[in-house]
């Protein structure tokens, strides 16, 4: 409120005036501010966002590294990678890089595993050893025969996937009834194609396929309507990364080569200290509910089992049962060198080695467990159905071996 007091008319529409005139530029002044702070706000939550998306971008590749999207090559461009550093070391002479060299180019060729990471006859080791072992051991159950692989210069970091389903097809091509499946759908389809057998089927009806080979065949698994979803994750491409694989992946291949299996997902802890019971109960029950004989020592006919955690899969090929009722997984890890695989094959071997398969309920502490397990082979009209099946439905699954890069659902899960 002004207290001017005016002795004219026009001196007071002229002081009105001036009042006026200062509301305005106050006004005026105060709007500017509002623009400019709205502005600088603006531009500030521009740059949160812009730094933010940037620290995504670099996130993501870090990961797209990690788990082999990033287009850095495969299997053949990392074994040279590593073999030109050992040269470069002195761990190798010229002559051996080119040699090996040469061996690796023809097991590419042929898409057959070169053999040079493979164990054999440990299963049957350990049944000898069980029956004259009188410990702590009450019984074991083993499962079929199964060949241990171990990773390579090629796939080291993130070969686990590709190496356990080798030794999982090495025992199912030991099995007459799993055998005569695969056998009888890759020389019907090379016929199909080519119009006779390959040099690999001439060569070796039961030859395991080496890496690339597995990544083209799950590839083609895709290409029959298998899991959408996961092969969306990855382009619909495999072959030539060094991509990671899970349950998923070995789910879909298995049931394209018309192997009948399911996932179990063991999706939270279930006994105390993060610890999971109900995984070895299912193992226990899957080795002995066809073996209601007392022996000691079973060895199974069933194959051995897909075990998949965050970053890493293994083989399970058989649980123990000791004296205190306590139960102990039998695994084979990819990651173990056949150097120490075969300590398990000498004579009198006084078990020390078996600390390389053994994990007790407080060795499997991870937060989430998938297992694929066999159970059969499907008919030709089985598999359509599965195909439609897991294109559809069932989509309640996390897969975990690259799920802090991705998350797609799988299909045929039962949750523990």
């Amino acid at each position: 409120m002004c207290s001017l007091t005016c002795t004219s008319i026009q001196i007071l529409e002229e002081h009105v005036d001036l009042h006026l005139e200062e509301n305005s530029f106050l006004e005026g002044g105060n709007m500017r501010d509002l623009e400019l702070a709205q502005q600088l706000q603006t531009e500030e939550d521009e740059r949160q966002k812009s730094e933010e998306e940037k620290q995504e971008r670099e996130e993501f590749k870090k990961l797209q590294r990690q788990y082999g999207l990033d287009n850095s090559g495969g299997y053949k461009q990392q074994f040279l990678k590593n073999m030109e550093r050992e040269v470069n070391r002195g761990r190798m002479q010229p002559f051996d890089y080119h040699k090996r060299k040469a061996d690796m180019m023809e097991s590419l060729a042929f898409g057959v595993d070169d053999g040079k990471t493979k164990t054999s006859g440990i299963i049957e080791a350990l049944c000898k050893y069980y029956q004259n072992e009188n410990k702590d051991v009450r019984r074991v159950w083993l499962s079929a025969g199964v060949d241990h692989f171990h990773s390579s210069l090629g796939d080291r970091g993130w070969g686990c996937g590709y190496r356990n389903f080798q030794m999982l097809l090495s025992s199912l091509l030991q099995n007459s009834l799993y055998n005569d499946c695969l056998r009888g759908r890759r020389g019907s389809r090379e016929e199909a194609e080519t119009g006779h057998l390959t040099q690999t089927s001439r060569r070796d009806t039961a030859a395991i396929p080496s890496i690339p080979k597995i990544q083209s065949m799950i590839e083609d698994a895709w290409r029959e309507g298998f899991d959408p979803h996961g092969a969306s994750h990855f382009n619909n491409r495999l072959h030539g990364s060094k991509a990671w694989i899970g349950a998923c992946e070995i789910y879909s291949l298995l049931t394209s080569l018309r192997i009948k299996c399911q996932i179990i997902d063991f999706h939270k802890p279930t006994g105390p200290t993060g610890t999971h019971p109900r995984l070895f109960e299912w193992v226990l029950h899957y080795y002995s509910a066809d073996n209601g004989s007392g022996a000691k020592v079973v060895c199974a006919s069933k194959p051995p089992i897909y075990l998949q955690h965050e970053g890493h899969s293994r083989t399970i090929v058989g649980i123990e049962e000791k004296k205190n009722k306590t139960l102990c997984l039998l695994l084979f890890d990819p990651g173990c060198p056949s150097q120490e695989m075969q300590k398990l094959l000498e004579k009198n071997s006084d078990g020390t080695s078996l600390r390389l398969l053994r994990k007790y309920l407080g060795s499997l502490k991870e937060k989430q467990y998938q297992i694929v397990a066999v159970d059969g082979v499907l008919t030709l009209e089985e598999k359509a159905v599965s195909i439609s099946e897991n294109s559809f439905c069932l989509r309640k699954f996390k897969r975990i071996c690259i799920s802090s890069l991705m998350c797609v659902y799988g299909f045929m899960v039962i949750f523990f």
